[in-house]
């Protein structure tokens, strides 16, 4: 059974807010990057998502997992109508029972090419971002 978001402390708590999972590892990141990919790379994610979905997540069975594997695979494939190397980032929410999510994608500035993230950008989608503000200093005490 999934914890309720509401309840979500810590790490966890920052998963849920922003956080896209990784298929082989489990683990979270709070970007994920636009990449070219193929028929034979989506059929790979599927089975991967697949297994995942049965082993950690208390799919019922194979093919239902499978199922929901390949709407997932396909709703993250609408999230990829950019360039490969835009950056995706992900907002999530808990509001009156039902998961919010918004999305925005950051782009190297015309003319700079490939840059580090840091250095980034051309924030797609500003007027829709949370009115949430993130302390980076802060954090360093706030560490568990």
């Amino acid at each position: 059974m999934l914890a309720d978001p509401a309840n979500l402390q810590g790490k966890a708590r920052t998963a849920f807010r922003a956080g896209f999972l990784g298929l082989n590892s489990l683990g979270r990141s709070t970007l994920a990057q636009i990449v070219e990919a193929h028929e034979a790379d989506r059929r790979t994610a599927v089975d991967m998502l697949a297994a995942q979905l049965v082993t950690h997540f208390g799919a019922p069975d194979s093919a239902a997992a499978r199922v929901a594997a390949d709407e997932e695979i396909d709703f993250a494939a609408s999230l990829c109508g950019h360039s490969p190397g835009v950056l995706v980032a992900v907002t999530r929410r808990h509001e009156n029972g039902a998961i919010r999510e918004k999305f925005r994608t950051l782009r190297p500035r015309e003319g700079t090419g490939h840059t580090r993230a840091f250095e980034f950008l051309e924030v797609i989608g500003e007027d829709a971002a949370p009115d949430e503000h993130l302390n980076l200093a802060g954090l360093k005490g706030a560490q568990s």
